[in-house]
């Protein structure tokens, strides 16, 4: 049987920084070891996509002839593929489907109607939809999208990407402050609702000790920016109201350098998610990129963290907006009779097994194979 030829096709993609970005990346070049694969990317951000989007357009028709399936990176792009299914009907096209893919249809906005009037109908149209979490299947259902063209195939991760070796006293002179027998939990996501920052910071940090700090790093969401809001004021009014001024440090838009520091010597790292209408985590990639740095993960088991965090193997599951729960659970692993180290090292092993970019791939090509009818 000849190989697949795959045309993905990406609005979001690096050297533009983002989970997104990441996994289409991973995944396109991923794709390519295995199978011919064209990759067709927007590299300039945001601002790019009013002339990404028609240029995508015309030179998907122009290389379809040469390939048998085209894969977008989200379901922002599926329109394009609505259109192309008019002039190649027997072509395949397949979409990842992130959770914002699906819920951002429920918004109440001129752009959630659009998006859902327009998107949706052509996330429909599609012979195969690859969605990076169990629960994004469930809502995509509610759409009446078909549950049959769906398949659950996770996020995957390079493993030595951000694993370096760093120590305690990096990390105090990147947080510029004396680590003495303090314990650093660590946050990584972008400053939005559903991430559970600031209910983290307003309900669980005035339980924990003294000695606790917590480091939350992330994207600043822009008030003009389409999607979920920005949470950060909020954060910072939570840390006024418990005076926490000396045990939470916020970082926004800082660089890769700084992340893989904090990576590599948190004592915790937190996904404290919470159920916000509108928005969901379709996965939860820091989780286990983190995981696969050796750093015990607690994150809420919900929507598609479970999917990433499997309970007692590469991080621990903790009742979502259950404050009491998540201090009983820092507690327990902030104990020194927890070896923290160790289980750091299994985590590691186990993401690897799990969630590789080669497992994925191999997914990834066998989803797209399964377009085509069986002889």
């Amino acid at each position: 049987m000849n190989k697949l030829r795959i045309l993905f096709i990406s609005r979001a993609y690096p050297p533009i920084f983002g989970g997104i970005e990441n996994q289409n990346y991973g995944i396109a070049h991923a794709l390519q070891k295995i199978t011919p694969t064209t990759i067709l990317a927007n590299r300039k951000g945001k601002k790019a996509l009013p002339w990404f989007l028609p240029y995508a357009l015309i030179k998907m028709l122009i290389l379809l002839p040469q390939h048998d399936v085209v894969l977008f990176g989200d379901g922002v792009l599926a329109p394009l593929g609505r259109i192309a299914k008019f002039f190649f009907p027997h072509k395949k096209f397949a979409s990842i489907v992130h959770g914002l893919d699906i819920t951002y249809a429920r918004k109440t906005s001129l752009m959630g109607k659009i998006y859902r009037n327009i998107n949706i109908p052509s996330l429909r149209r599609c012979d195969k939809l690859i969605a990076v979490g169990m629960h994004t299947i469930t809502e995509a259902v509610r759409f009446d999208i078909d549950h049959d063209k769906c398949i659950f195939i996770p996020n995957g991760i390079d493993p030595e990407e951000h694993f370096a070796s760093h120590t305690r006293e990096d990390l105090a002179q990147l947080l510029k402050t004396d680590l003495s027998n303090k314990k650093i939990i660590f946050r990584m996501g972008r400053f939005v609702p559903h991430k559970g920052v600031a209910w983290f910071i307003d309900q669980v940090m005035p339980l924990l000790p003294q000695n606790v700090l917590l480091v939350a790093m992330g994207g600043a969401v822009s008030n003009t920016t389409a999607g979920d809001a920005n949470v950060l004021p909020r954060a910072q009014e939570m840390i006024k109201k418990h005076h926490l001024e000396n045990r939470v440090i916020l970082l926004t838009n800082r660089p890769d350098s700084e992340k893989i520091v904090l990576f590599n010597t948190v004592d915790l790292v937190v996904s404290p998610n919470i159920d916000i209408p509108g928005s969901m985590e379709g996965f939860g990639i820091n989780a286990i990129e983190t995981a696969v740095c050796e750093r015990t993960v607690i994150a809420s088991n919900f929507q598609g963290l479970k999917d990433a965090i499997h309970d007692g193997k590469n991080g621990f599951l903790v009742e979502h907006e259950n404050a009491q729960a998540w201090h009983d659970k820092i507690m327990e692993l902030l104990n020194d009779t927890f070896d923290r180290s160790a289980f750091g090292k299994q985590a590691r092993i186990y993401t690897i097994e799990h969630f590789s970019w080669e497992k994925i791939a191999q997914k990834y090509l066998e989803a797209l194979q399964s377009t085509f009818p069986q002889k």
